[in-house]
């Protein structure tokens, strides 16, 4: 028997001007959690849809128990013991927890099309009481939460009896206490002999779970290394090509004027009583847990939503915005935290996207002047170093880091004095991060002020002159740079009442 339930061997991958996968080898241990890394583009998509039967490689060699085999579909892949969990859930979402579980290979009577109903359910319960779930099998899917949902994905997989699961970016919408639970999930997978692969740009989610590590770059196999044998600085380096020194810039800017004050801002339901100040060149973090109010904070700051008491000041003076639209013209810009939902129109060329802040500055008599846009673009881009062959490409075909950058240069069009970022480096690689990072630095050198909204804790620490901790719709603590440290900022996200103002 091989020593390997998984081996890939030189697996090649092409897509019209593109090489997607070059000679890429990859090895499987049973009973093993094996984190695939690498930055967005590498090839890590492309990997796992060859291993679940989506693509076909052009060349290259894939073995099951030593045995070689070549799906033609899904399916097969799936009668071989394979199943995928992606980040976003693929649940239909109208349906029970159980006809979740058992779509597409449904419990049906010998001799007629009777769906065994009964038999399904108790099944589906099984599993669930097994990941200890904590909720019904006929709970509408849509009801539950993200976690619960990517739990009732790992059950589905295992009611086709996987032998191998592959967790694509499954913690990117985790709060940490969830994370936590899927972490005890996957050991528990890994006790019980379930081979895995997990992806995830997260590098805390690699070192809580992992028995080895394998790190694609451009494409290509870089290396396989035990967790316990390799350092941090090994791992960036052989992810990005390259040597980053210091992940986190060093602050350029000088801290201003005043640019923004939320004054005692109240929105029924989520936030209450939260106050604190922008100036000009700063970066103030608002941080705590998932559901603690943050986003809905900056929501009601752009326009997105109403707010329900208190005030909000711009260099001094009251405003009142009820809609994106004011938020603009006040000098505010919003980089919202999905940003293939809300920060792009995906399937619009790059240039499209960077001028459809400033749209009037391109326009005469109602004629959109088009090389200018294109020119104003083309620059834009540059500056914050979008990496593409064409800005008349589609938003969609760029990496996540790229399509952030893209939402930025957008942002530049306009005429603006603050930034507000939610969750700005959210599910980007570790290459990405750093750019992201100087992008930002270099805001507020040029006088930006900068509101972020972060639930990295390195990120946090690194990039924050101040931070404020919210916990269910409260500010708990603030803290200036260097003041702070992880187990303060943890134990203030935890308080359940306010401590502190800003």
């Amino acid at each position: 028997m091989s020593d390997y339930i998984l081996e890939m061997r030189g697996i090649t991958k092409q897509f019209p001007g593109v090489t997607a996968l070059d000679q890429v080898d990859f090895q499987l241990k049973r009973g093993e959690i094996h984190a695939l890394i690498g930055e967005n583009g590498a090839g890590k998509s492309t990997f796992i849809k060859i291993i679940t039967g989506v693509h076909k490689p052009e060349a290259g060699e894939m073995y099951l128990d030593g045995q070689k085999v070549d799906f033609k579909s899904p399916r097969e892949a799936q009668e071989h013991g394979i199943a995928a969990i992606y980040q976003h859930s693929t649940c239909y979402p109208d349906l029970s927890v159980t006809e979740n579980i058992f779509i597409g290979h449904e419990k049906i009577q010998k001799g007629t099309k009777r769906l065994l109903w009964k038999e399904m359910h108790s099944k589906a319960q099984a599993l669930l009481d097994e990941l200890g779930a904590g909720f019904d099998s006929r709970a509408q899917m849509g009801t539950l939460s993200v976690a619960q949902q990517q739990i009732v994905e790992i059950a589905k997989a295992l009611s086709t009896n996987a032998r191998i699961i592959i967790m694509d970016e499954p913690t990117a919408a985790l709060t940490r206490r969830e994370s936590e639970e899927l972490y005890r999930i996957t050991e528990k997978l890994r006790e019980n002999g379930t081979s895995i692969i997990f992806i995830s740009h997260r590098l805390e989610d690699m070192y809580r779970l992992a028995d080895r590590v394998t790190v694609f770059r451009d494409a290509k196999y870089i290396g396989t290394w035990n967790l316990s044998e390799v350092t941090n600085e090994q791992l960036i380096m052989a992810m990005v090509g390259r040597k980053i020194t210091q992940m986190f810039p060093q602050r350029k800017s000088q801290i201003g004027e005043e640019v923004l004050a939320v004054e005692n801002l109240r929105r029924i339901g989520y936030f209450e009583d939260i106050s604190f100040t922008v100036h000009k060149g700063e970066i103030v973090t608002l941080t705590g847990l998932v559901g603690a109010g943050r986003s809905e904070v900056c929501q009601c700051i752009f326009g997105l939503e109403e707010y329900h008491g208190g005030r909000i000041l711009l260099e001094g003076k009251e405003v009142k915005i009820d809609n994106p639209l004011k938020a603009m013209s006040l000098g505010i810009g919003y980089l919202p935290e999905d940003r293939q939902k809300q920060g792009l129109v995906l399937d619009w060329e790059i240039v499209k996207n960077i001028s459809l802040s400033a749209l009037d500055r391109y326009a005469n008599k109602g004629w959109l002047n088009e090389e200018l846009e294109a020119e104003s673009a083309l620059q834009l881009a540059q500056k914050v170093n979008v990496k593409t062959n064409s800005i008349f490409n589609p938003a969609s075909s760029l990496s996540g880091g790229n399509q952030q950058k893209v939402i930025i240069a957008k942002l530049l069009n306009a005429d603006l004095k603050l930034m507000i970022l939610d969750e700005p480096t959210k599910g980007v690689d570790v290459g990405a991060k750093a750019a992201i990072y100087e992008i930002i630095n270099d805001l507020t050198s040029q006088g930006y002020g900068v509101l972020m909204v972060s639930s990295e804790m390195p990120e946090v620490l690194g990039m924050s002159d101040k931070i404020i901790v919210m916990c269910e719709g409260r500010i708990t603590a603030a803290f200036n740079k260097g003041e702070a440290t992880q187990e303060a900022i943890l134990e203030a996200a935890m308080k359940k009442h306010a401590a502190a103002g800003a």
